[in-house]
């Protein structure tokens, strides 16, 4: 064995050669995150992703009930502490649930950043947008934005320290976070910048392209038609571009027949709102959703106060929906930019019912969706955004319905969107395999998705579209590949790119599989390695628990998701239930309409698509989810795992297929460089290992998450004063990440960090776990403290009155930022 001293003299000596390379990056921090959409290619190998959350800390199904596991700890004001941390970094998102249509019980609460309170109130009130911008919708939702859960999407950064309260315990939560190496580029989060700019570009969601115009962009396009087995491609503009929209028409495939939706009616009275057209068009359509059970029903459509068509519904035909459009020519449109539009009552059986109203502009001979005024007792806040105004009001609430459909003619149409495939190569690399239908946000037929960076309008022909920026070095093309049954005739596609650059970028991928679940194996959304960062996914769930089980047939919904970055054995996410990952609440439940389960809902980051039960293709119970991660996307540096359970520990059957969206590349910007086991007592001297007050033990327990049964044993210590070590690391590193093994069976350990001397900053880690006491977690050095060294002394020195510093194993990565090629 080399001996410590010559050991620690070569790594030092070694350790004042090189070149200071620059610090990897972090991505956008607070508003750039929404201003700057079209970076989201860019790789941010300089911070973490975190979550505090309620989850059964035993890996049962107790995940906020009764609130066991919802207080980190308690103030002495008897305040609970759901998140808190000590170093740079941002809350990206937070999510509550506690009664389906109500966190009142909650009460208030309190976000401190760097010793300042930011936002303090009533939780409820914040989520109805009673604070006022940025606190407003969609930043913030309700349980009637989304169906049972409550959500708070403002980015807030701070330099130093966080720390969220609740007056009352939340019962069910999520605080997802990012941790930052350093506060370089980082400011504290003003309330007072109520970022008007933002909050417009998100209402816009799914309706358009949320990333800034681009300059330089040109668009291509090819009608197609293919008979089974065949295939398309649509070669792209070459040089250094990006695909900043997609478009797909496939005029066979009909709306998916099966709908939720609320709405409103009135009698002698009218209904009026405003909606937003195209400036350059040459006409607008308006399509009106409405419940044709009430007979007869006769309103007169007004633009600026004069009469520009009639609606009209016939004779009553109960338990069906029905659209009706009116065209309003040019001449009352052209040059404007929106429409004040008035329906006046005239006659019915009853009332005049609306439930919601579909926008289009016609360019160019084709109609396109400019606007969707979503009208009913659930969607207040976007009726609030268009002006909406009723007089004469006679009811509001929940339906469910059908549209008439040929059941051939919706097997055909379903069969399309499942076995149409789309894949884009980039520079000669496939990443895009995915059936359109998902791909676009809808899994389960032609149903409306509506999200911050994919849409499916579902009137006659409408499109599916994609704002996904995919960004290229030299060529890109996109291909159909039609791997149904069922002819495709007369498709549309086109592409439009605009100039880009590969540099620090990584490639744009969509991961689909699909199959049946197993028992006691969670549903992998996606698994890979290398580089990127994770943005989202659609799930289509299809359940196996048929009428009349002892078993909800939505079950499978009991499901956590987890997630594992860099091969930690240990989830840095780690959810409550399936539904609240998609964040919604109580089996995506409208509690304002009779408890009615799997209502779905649509907000910018996350929904619920549809829902289908014996019909359609559907044996039992179906459901079609999103959701994006913008804020609170996940990066890797050297791969990750993301997984679901189906139901409480995957025990209940269900069929999946989801579709993961990501950027990455192949080379891992992380390296392992040296590992210190301190249970090895050759290890301990190569790295001339000490620690102040240890004690050594052996432990036997398991890691939390998917593998919270299987027990593991190794050697662990606890020490009370200083942990010494010292570790090679990559001369050319751009920083460090420490990861840990360690026992977490006692919460709130901390401890000063120090490299070579110089304090780096606190390792603080709040959580703790009797049950599943291994723990994996890391801590980012950044680069003014490493870079140009081939080794370093690390001190790591417990906080007086915290428990003592608990260690098995510390790997040192090197962080290698983003190659110049792979």
């Amino acid at each position: 064995m080399l001996a410590t001293g010559l050991l620690l003299t070569i790594l030092l000596a070694e350790g004042h050669a090189g070149a200071v390379q620059p610090a990897p990056a972090k991505g956008p921090v607070g508003w750039q995150t929404y201003r700057s959409l079209s970076a989201l290619p860019q790789l941010r190998p300089g911070e973490q992703v975190k979550q505090f959350s309620s989850f059964d800390r035993t890996g049962d199904n107790d995940d906020g009930f009764v609130g066991t596991y919802s207080c980190l700890r308690h103030e002495p004001n008897g305040e609970c502490v759901v998140a808190e941390a000590h170093s740079p970094g941002e809350i990206s998102s937070m999510w509550f649930t506690y009664e389906a249509n109500s966190v009142a019980g909650i009460g208030r609460i309190t976000v401190e950043l760097d010793g300042r309170v930011v936002l303090q109130g009533s939780l409820q009130d914040i989520v109805n947008g009673a604070k006022g911008a940025p606190f407003v919708w969609p930043l913030v939702g309700n349980s009637a934005d989304t169906m049972g859960g409550s959500v708070i999407k403002v980015p807030m950064p701070y330099t130093s320290s966080m720390k969220i309260t609740t007056q009352n315990n939340p019962h069910f939560y999520h605080v997802t976070y990012r941790q930052f190496a350093d506060a370089a580029g980082v400011r504290t989060f003003d309330p007072g910048d109520k970022a008007l700019d933002v909050i417009d570009r998100l209402r816009g969601y799914g309706i358009r392209d949320p990333k800034p115009p681009a300059i330089g962009s040109r668009s291509q396009d090819s009608g197609f038609a293919l008979a089974p087995g065949a295939s398309m491609s649509l070669p792209l503009t070459g040089g250094s571009r990006q695909i900043d929209e997609l478009s797909l028409r496939l005029p066979q495939v009909i709306a998916g027949p099966d709908v939720y939706d609320d709405g409103r009616a009135f009698g002698p009275g009218n209904s009026t709102f405003r909606a937003a057209i195209a400036p350059d068009n040459e006409g607008v359509r308006i399509t009106r959703r409405y419940d044709p059970g009430i007979g007869d029903q006769r309103a007169l459509l007004g633009v600026d106060g004069k009469t520009v068509g009639e609606w009209t519904s016939g004779p009553a035909r109960p338990g069906e929906w029905a659209d009706q459009s009116i065209e309003i020519p040019a001449a009352s449109t052209a040059g404007r930019s929106s429409l004040q539009l008035t329906n006046t009552f005239e006659s019915s059986s009853l009332d005049f019912n609306e439930f919601s109203y579909e926008v289009h502009s016609k360019i160019g001979g084709q109609w396109v969706r400019t606007d969707l005024v979503d009208v009913g007792p659930n969607r207040v806040s976007d009726e609030a955004v268009h002006g909406y105004r009723i007089t004469g009001a006679t009811w509001q609430g929940l339906r469910w319905s059908r549209y008439p459909a040929d059941p051939a003619q919706v097997a055909a149409s379903n069969a399309v969107l499942t076995g149409l495939r789309l894949r884009i190569t980039f520079d000669g690399q496939t990443t895009v395999d995915a059936p359109v239908g998902e791909f676009f946000g809808s899994g389960l037929g032609k149903y409306a998705s509506r999200t911050l960076f994919h849409s499916i309008d579902t009137t006659e022909n409408g499109a599916f579209t994609s704002w996904w920026p995919m960004p290229y070095q030299q060529n890109a093309t996109v291909s159909l590949v039609n791997t149904s049954g069922v002819p495709v005739t007369a498709g549309t596609l086109s592409a439009t790119t605009a100039p880009s650059t590969m540099e620090g970028a990584g490639y744009f991928h969509a991961t689909q599989h699909s199959g049946d679940a197993e028992t006691g194996q969670d549903w992998n959304f996606l698994t890979t390695q290398g580089r990127g960062v994770f943005y989202g996914v659609t799930t289509t769930m299809r359940g196996k628990v048929p009428p009349g089980s002892d078993v909800h047939p939505m079950s499978f919904l009991e499901g956590d998701e987890r997630m594992y970055p860099d091969g930690s054995a240990s989830p840095a996410m780690h959810g409550t239930g399936t539904e609240d990952f998609y964040e919604s609440g109580w089996y995506f439940q409208d509690a304002r309409d009779g408890a009615v389960e799997g209502v779905p809902y649509a907000m910018p980051q996350a929904g619920l698509v549809s829902h289908e039960t014996g019909a359609d293709g559907c044996q039992y119970v179906c459901l079609n989810a999103y959701r994006l991660l913008m804020a609170d996307a996940v990066p890797f540096g050297n791969g990750v795992e993301f997984d679901i359970e189906h139901g409480d520990q995957s025990s209940v059957p269900a069929n999946y297929s989801s579709t993961a969206y990501w950027y990455g590349r192949p080379t891992p910007s992380l390296a392992t460089s040296d590992v210190v086991d301190v249970a090895d007592e050759q290890s301990r001297a190569l790295h001339g290992y000490s620690a102040d007050g240890e004690t050594r033990t052996t432990l036997t327990s398991t890691f939390e998450g998917k593998n919270d049964e299987v027990p593991v044993t190794g050697g662990v210590t606890a020490a009370t004063g200083p942990v010494r070590f010292t570790a090679k690391v990559d001369q050319t590193n751009q920083g460090l990440r420490l990861h840990r093994v360690s026992d977490q069976r006692n919460a709130f350990q901390r401890a000063n960090v120090y490299v070579d001397d110089r304090l780096v900053g606190e390792w603080y880690q709040p959580l703790g776990n009797a049950t599943s006491r291994w723990l994996e977690d890391s801590f980012d050095v950044p680069a003014w403290a490493t870079a140009g060294k081939a080794a370093v002394r690390v001190r790591l020195e417990p906080l007086a009155g915290a428990p003592a510093w608990s260690g098995a194993k510390y790997t040192v990565f090197s962080q290698t930022g983003n190659p110049a090629t792979d």
